[in-house]
């Protein structure tokens, strides 16, 4: 066995699914060689931030460590945004570099200080040895899926991989956990307790939804925790970001729960609520079951559904023009249960406070980091999972521009996935903060590009809709479409200076 083979059962026997990326000349290859004489998948991505996001993806849908490699130097320094997306999303990422071997101290091209380049982004970096694989490996794999779960780096040198190795005998210990749940349990008088859903809950589901139901208890969640009370639950209170639109009901709270909170979820404001609050982070079953008895909640279950609906209405009204609203309204009943992955942008407002979604991890975006470009590789990552399901990934124009030729990663790996471009030709939420600053329109259009041609071109069956009537037509031919398919969705821009000031504030 060689390092290489001892690398790649590590990766397994931790539940990867399979390695992302963009390999180089050296020790990648070994990798790559070494995975499949056990049948660990490699995937080929158009770029090293999308074989992060792709890992990130399978990471989040699984509850498992994804994998991720690069070449050095610049390969490295490509993966760079994916593997601060994974920081601060909270997603255990092993990202495996390519490095000169040992014997090349003297060599400058392309040698950069990797290390140094990932420390600010990852919980730890380290450089894998014959005589230490096995030890660092186990490593690597605890502190990523430790509380705060994170993004590690792994420096391979090209002459190490292909060495032989004596496994070691070492095993995994108790990698421990994050903050203890440490709340003072007095005695509550509270008669509007409200919950909020965090990241964090998404492995807690089930004791959530217990407690909600038991206790009458309305649950708001994160973006990052959409499905962990459905939007379809009758308790469900909508999606908290520490903006405008969720005042409304937690003001009329008297406690704010908070399940797996985390605080890089939240818009950058001071925190609003005068509640008590409670903070809830590891331990959540026993913790909410200790709580609940205490609450005497006299929520009006019909009145919430009532507000929460009124909120929903008033998101993106239809015009002549087809509205990111109306795309998504249309989508999300055409599409039977698909997952969905959301890019950042003006669109990810109709797309997270108008698709219901049932489970955790129904919906991936990135919150924590907000990185345009991740709902395409994403997409990618999440069906490669189950083949048999559906993924829409709803992007904007720019967005896409970042990351095209993801498309042909969709094609060569015939993926049941449906693009949905909101086009407007513009990065429109960069345009309304420049309009709301009183600045003239400057860099900010991004012109005409015919997304259908494009579509085509890396083999995706694609259409164009200008209309609701049209929009409605090709998601029902996508619908039924095997493979890869492309909507150019032709949205007017209009309604989102209005809608961020009624969401955000």
């Amino acid at each position: 066995m060689t390092v290489a083979d001892a690398i790649v059962r590590h990766l397994r026997d931790a539940s990867v699914r399979a390695i992302f990326g963009v390999p180089g000349g050296g020790s990648n290859l070994d990798i790559i060689a070494a995975a499949a004489r056990i049948g660990l998948p490699f995937v080929l991505t158009a770029t090293e931030t999308a074989g992060a996001i792709a890992a990130i993806a399978q990471a989040e849908v699984t509850g498992c460590a994804g994998a991720c490699l690069t070449g050095l130097g610049p390969g490295a320094a490509s993966v760079v945004n994916g593997v601060a997306c994974a920081l601060l999303d909270r997603a255990p990422l092993i990202v495996i570099t390519d490095a000169h071997p040992a014997s090349a101290d003297g060599a400058t091209h392309q040698r950069i200080d990797q290390h140094a380049l990932f420390a600010p982004i990852t919980k730890w970096s380290a450089t894998l040895t014959p005589d230490r694989v096995d030890t660092i490996m186990i490593e690597a794999i605890q502190r990523a899926m430790t509380s705060p779960r994170g993004p590690v780096h792994l420096e391979c040198p090209a002459d190490v991989a292909g060495v032989s190795h004596q496994a070691s005998g070492v095993s995994p210990t108790s990698a421990g956990v994050g903050r203890p749940t440490t709340e003072d349990w007095r005695s509550t008088t509270a008669r509007k307790p409200l919950a909020i859903a965090g990241l964090g809950a998404r492995r807690h589901a089930e004791a959530v939804r217990a407690f909600v139901a038991a206790y009458r208890v309305p649950a708001m969640v994160t973006y990052k925790a959409k499905g962990v009370v459905s939007d379809r639950d009758p308790w469900f209170a909508g999606v908290y970001t520490n903006g405008a639109l969720e005042r409304e009901i937690a003001d009329e709270s008297d406690l704010v729960i908070a399940v797996g909170l985390d605080r890089v979820e939240l818009l950058p404001r001071p925190w609003t609520p005068r509640q008590p609050l409670v903070d809830i982070a590891e331990d959540v079953a026993p913790a909410l079951e200790r709580l609940g008895p205490q609450l005497q909640s006299t929520w009006d279950g019909s009145a919430l559904s009532r507000t929460v609906t009124r909120q929903r209405e008033r998101l993106g009204t239809s015009r002549a023009a087809m509205t990111a609203a109306d795309v998504v309204r249309i989508a999300s009943t055409k599409l039977p249960n698909p997952r969905v992955t959301v890019d950042a942008g003006a669109h990810m407002f109709p797309a997270t406070l108008l698709w219901p979604i049932d489970e955790p991890g129904g919906m991936l975006i990135s919150n924590g980091l907000s990185t345009m470009g991740f709902a395409l590789p994403a997409a990618t990552g999440a069906a490669l999972l189950d083949r048999g399901r559906t993924v829409v990934a709803l992007t904007g124009d720019g967005g896409l521009l970042m990351c095209c030729g993801e498309l042909a990663t969709l094609a060569r790996e015939r993926l049941n996935v449906v693009v949905i471009v909101f086009n407007d030709r513009s990065l429109s939420l960069i345009d309304v903060k420049q309009r709301q600053r009183g600045h003239a329109r400057t860099g900010v259009a991004l012109g005409n590009v015919s997304w259908q041609e494009l579509a085509h071109a890396y083999g995706l069956e694609s259409y164009v809709a200008e209309t609701a009537d049209q929009f409605e037509r090709a998601i029902s031919v996508a619908a039924a479409c095997r493979g890869p398919c492309l909507i150019d969705a032709r949205v007017d821009p209009m309604p989102y200076e209005e809608m961020i000031r009624h969401v955000r504030g």
